[in-house]
């Protein structure tokens, strides 16, 4: 895992030692992300340069550093991530007569984009991605993203270059560059708590959008092809097969990607949060491996946020060499101020947090964790896929300000007064955080169409105009008539925008940030693709989320140990908000800050503070998407 960077001067010809130095300071400020060595490559008649910071995983040695040249010079490449079938991919290229100097994936890439060019060559790619490769001789460059995004790449115009970089810090290292809010992107942000793609927060700066390929020559504009697409995989018919022949098949295509991740040449280990996601992983690491997996948990010393009893669970029933760390408010607090740092544009999803501490605790002990992340989008995991389908359906049998008034009713319980209620229930009947999950089912009620239930679900702010001079417009579309099913459409839209700009970009800041590489064997695309074809009567069995990543866990895990309410990765914003962290948000919050700064109409934002102190309604995960960009405004402006 590394750091890329570069540039083209949009006048052409450069001088080579201010060429060096600029893509050296872009390099350098993405240190963190490859703290074993770094690179950089020039050509001053063309106006371009390279940089590069290495993680060393594959080929340790000199053969595998970058910006990695061809032998005659002509082709040029700078690659952040991992491609898994790259031995494969090497075999084919020597039976071609390909000759290789070193192990390195890198080569693998370079020689295939040389010997097939790069929309062939990325065609047959297994991995995560993202890489620049240049040509010399036509003087065109082409920037890759991997087919789900899970490594980064933006793009754009910046002051007289067109520059790229894994992160926004190495284009704020260019020399005559000075970004600019975009408003729009702001109040994206705000709406979503992430930044959607193909914005940026900064005017004139784009993310390249997963399964893209992006061609550049200077004095044009930069053209945009889409080489893979999970709405393809979503419009092929239904495929007609057996429950146990889809499950079997799954646990095939899931084992053949953990396998392929655990190559390796640094110690390797994974994140085991006790849920089904990662205790699939691990418990097919385990059997893959000939040595006791290395896997690590975080909690919060909350019973109705904590998960590490049940990861304890799992690990000793496989038998992992598993470590976990708490995290206390205290430690929240003071951990904070860095997000601004690590996440280089508004970052709101407050599992951040711990994402970044297990990732700090991983790294003390290996250099590659695999993680259960994307298993949600697969497998159909998340509790709206299963709630907001039946909700929509029954709702419509009445008339819609009998379900407004019903929901409003429902809205006047405080969720305290729910979660007391709640707890007097059987301990496995019990819903966890019942008074948050309430109140979300009754804003459901008053809307209007699929869209509006969606948005609603995945939306922290409802109608407030909240960003000032901002087009209010979410830069987000709904999917088509396919899938034909709302389950599947709301999987479908989370695939192409929450998973890669929230979850994607959650794990690979975080774990980047502490030098740590997260593999993602649920994403693999041909998983992906697999699952996309499965009617969701098998996804989503008698309203059980996840029935065929269960069924498969089922045969290396007992039930009992598995079988209770979603979790997820969340943190106690609603009682920290109200307790350790309450004079840090009032700062950030007050009346007069926010007016003076400009950014944001202070009325509904005290509003909403104001009725979270008193525990009125859902507010927190607004008001935290507020405190993010403020804390980040503070930091780049």
């Amino acid at each position: 895992m590394c750091g890329i960077a570069g540039f083209i001067n949009t006048q052409g010809r450069g001088e080579a030692l201010a060429m060096e130095r600029q893509a050296t300071a872009m390099a350098d400020a993405l240190a963190h992300r490859g703290p074993d060595s770094s690179g950089v490559w020039t050509n001053p008649d063309a106006g371009i340069g390279f940089g590069f910071r290495r993680l060393s995983i594959i080929d340790l040695t000199a053969n595998g550093e970058q910006p990695m040249q061809s032998e005659d010079g002509r082709f040029i490449i700078a690659y952040n991530g991992e491609i898994y079938n790259f031995a494969a991919i090497r075999s084919v290229l020597k039976s071609q007569g390909v000759r290789f100097k070193g192990k390195s994936d890198t080569e693998v890439i370079l020689k295939a984009c040389m010997q097939w060019g790069v929309e062939r060559a990325v065609a047959d790619f297994v991995g995560m991605f993202a890489f620049a490769f240049w040509d010399n001789t036509r003087r065109k460059l082409w920037i890759v993203r991997d087919r789900v995004g899970i490594k980064p790449v933006y793009y754009g115009f910046a002051g007289e270059r067109f520059a790229f970089a894994s992160e926004l810090k190495a284009l704020r290292a260019l020399d005559d560059w000075t970004p600019s809010i975009n408003r729009s992107a702001l109040n994206d942000f705000i709406q979503f708590n992430y930044v959607p793609a193909p914005l940026s927060i900064y005017e004139n700066i784009k993310k390249l959008e997963p399964g893209c390929i992006l061609e550049f020559e200077s004095g044009s504009s930069p053209k945009i092809s889409r080489y893979w697409d999970p709405r393809d995989a979503h419009a092929q018919p239904i495929t007609d097969i057996g429950e146990n022949e889809a499950i079997d098949e799954c646990e095939k295509l899931l084992s053949d990607a953990v396998e392929q991740r655990l190559v390796s040449d640094v110690p390797l280990g994974a994140l085991l949060s006790g849920g089904i996601d990662s205790s699939t992983v691990v418990a097919l690491m385990n059997r893959a491996n000939k040595g006791a997996v290395r896997t690590f948990t975080i909690g919060f010393g909350d019973t109705a946020y904590d998960e590490t009893s049940h990861a304890k669970d799992i690990a000793r029933h496989i038998g992992t060499d598993h470590t976990a760390l708490e995290l206390m408010p205290d430690t929240a607090l003071d951990l904070i101020p860095k997000m601004s740092e690590i996440y280089d544009e508004p970052f709101a999803d407050s599992s951040a947090l711990p994402t970044y501490l297990v990732s700090q605790l991983a790294r003390r002990h290996v250099t590659v964790a695999l993680s259960g992340d994307g298993g949600d989008e697969v497998f159909l995991g998340y509790n709206r896929y299963k709630a907001a389908p039946s909700i929509w359906r029954k709702s419509q049998l009445l008339p819609h300000l009998f379900r407004s008034i019903s929901g409003c009713a429902l809205k006047s319980i405080r969720p305290q007064t729910w979660d007391f209620l709640a707890a007097l229930l059987p301990s496995n009947q019990r819903p966890r955080t019942a008074g948050i999950k309430i109140h979300k089912i009754a804003s459901l009620l008053a809307q209007e169409s699929e869209e509006e239930v969606y948005r609603h679900l995945v939306s922290h702010w409802h109608g407030e105009r909240l960003v000032v001079g901002a087009d209010q417009k979410p830069n987000t579309e709904w999917p088509d008539n396919h899938p034909e099913d709302f389950a599947s459409r709301m999987a479908l839209q989370d695939t192409l925008t929450y998973l890669p700009d929230d979850i994607l970009a959650k794990v690979d800041r975080a774990s980047m940030a502490v030098g740590l590489e997260v593999r993602v064997p649920m994403l693999d695309h041909r998983l992906v693709e697999f699952m996309a074809r499965l009617p969701v009567s098998l996804k989503l069995k008698n309203g059980t989320p996840k029935h065929i990543l269960r069924q498969i866990l089922y045969r290396y895990i007992p039930q009992e140990l598995v079988n209770r309410p979603k979790m997820g990765f969340a943190v106690p914003l609603d009682r920290w908000l109200r307790g350790p962290l309450r004079d840090w948000a009032e700062d950030l919050l007050s009346e007069k800050r926010l007016r003076d700064e400009g950014w944001f109409n202070p009325a509904p934002i005290r509003k909403a503070w104001d009725n979270h102190l008193k525990g009125n309604g859902i507010h927190q995960e607004g008001l935290w998407g507020v405190l993010m960009a403020q804390s980040w405004l503070d930091r780049w402006t």
